[in-house]
């Protein structure tokens, strides 16, 4: 008999503009009742300074259970610990290549590498713009490795009105990667059909 996956995800935030995304994205897994496993990058730290008013304390307190970035020998970091799969978001170029190349040089990409070895689902909220060949080859590797990636790209035809809006669809459609219905999506041609 098959168990299935507990209802257990990680979530890495690394040092890419946009870490109100990975924010969002545990307040809406805590409101959907998904245990969450976070860890922060150093440069997510610096990065959450510039961009919002949170403490790196606070959004640890959003997760169910975190970890320091340098503690590769968290439950995160084995196999053996069961989870859905990792979000990193944002993901940064940094953490997207030392994904492709096996280099774990942190827990964030240490816990990655461990949830792709696992077949497990691995998302990718790359926040980079624009992109040399050399950023495209390694995307392509890391799809090739089993990753889904998924740039933080706005979408417009459920017509936001505020910027929460347009971050609110954004990690709606991230959580819909891991069959997590986060009831913030306006679904296309859904909300108007009778």
């Amino acid at each position: 008999m098959t168990e299935t996956a507990p209802r257990r995800l990680v979530v890495g935030i690394t040092g890419a503009s946009g870490v109100i995304y990975g924010i969002r994205a545990l307040e809406l897994l805590a409101k959907a009742g998904i245990e969450t496993h976070l860890v922060i990058s150093k440069a997510a730290e610096l990065t959450m300074a510039h961009e919002t008013d949170f403490k790196p304390k606070d959004i640890r307190e959003l997760a169910s259970v975190s970890y320091a970035a340098a503690d590769i020998g968290a439950a995160i970091s084995s196999g053996s610990f069961r989870t859905m799969g990792m979000l990193i978001v944002p993901c940064s170029i940094r953490t997207m290549s030392e994904l492709a190349t096996g280099v774990t040089s942190s827990l964030v990409s240490r816990a990655a590498d461990v949830a792709l070895k696992e077949r497990r689902r691995v998302v990718l909220g790359v926040r980079e713009t624009p992109l040399h060949g050399g950023h495209l080859r390694t995307l392509v590797q890391l799809s090739d490795m089993g990753a889904v990636i998924a740039p933080i790209v706005p979408a417009f035809y459920a017509r936001p009105q505020s910027l929460d809006d347009i971050i609110n669809h954004t990690v709606g459609r991230l959580l819909d990667l891991f069959d997590i219905d986060a009831g913030v999506v306006r679904r296309w041609k859904q909300d108007t059909q009778a």
